[in-house]
């Protein structure tokens, strides 16, 4: 997220980057333990909106934590690859070894089962956008997703209920945060709540 960072600096947002050990956490204790204190630092210094951005795993971490707190400065909440409904892969792939290893306990709660751990998150009390990508370098995990995806999320799938805007862009999943069109979308969503202008 290093360029999304920068970025966001540049525009005037004060950042607070988020490092958590993904493999290692379930989503609620990266919510409470890492997502909590970069929150708690943000608000020592009294910011008058909080806005979150997030990558893939990010944004389930994000809706994990809003359903627990409820911020009275919160702002706009943009999602960059979200697995907002699961994904497939999970679905296929979860039950191995290597993808435990690879993924670790967060990753295998983000299967698309109608009664799995996505169905009992939130929709946060927010302007929401999401950003899907359209294009995949994996083509192998892309067989198990149906319709458009990005080598990891399917389209449909990256979509959440009451978003403030939606965006499907030709960019696969890794690469989704270091895109300059999505990147500009961005600011542009935090700013305005859209990720266009509208005419």
């Amino acid at each position: 997220m290093q360029r999304m960072e920068t970025a966001l600096a540049e525009a005037g947002f004060d950042v607070y980057p988020v490092a958590y050990p993904s493999r290692e956490k379930t989503v609620e204790a990266l919510s409470r333990e890492d997502l909590a204190a970069a929150v708690e630092a943000c608000q020592s210094n009294r910011p008058a909106r909080i806005h979150f951005v997030s990558h893939s795993l990010g944004g389930i971490i994000i809706r994990h934590y809003l359903g627990e707190h409820r911020l009275t400065n919160l702002g706009r909440v943009a999602m960059l690859g979200p697995p907002n409904q699961g994904s497939e892969v999970v679905d296929t792939l979860g039950h191995l070894t290597l993808f435990e290893w690879i993924n670790g306990p967060a990753g295998l709660q983000l299967g698309t089962a109608s009664n799995g751990f996505l169905r009992m998150l939130q929709v946060p009390e927010a302007d929401v956008g999401v950003i899907a990508g359209t294009r995949s370098i994996n083509l192998i995990l892309s067989t198990f997703i149906p319709g458009p995806d990005d080598g990891k999320v399917g389209v449909e799938h990256a979509k959440l209920d009451g978003m403030a805007d939606f965006k499907a862009v030709p960019t696969a999943h890794p690469f989704l945060m270091n895109d300059p069109d999505v990147i500009a979308m961005t600011i542009r969503f935090l700013r305005t709540g859209q990720f266009e202008e509208r005419r």
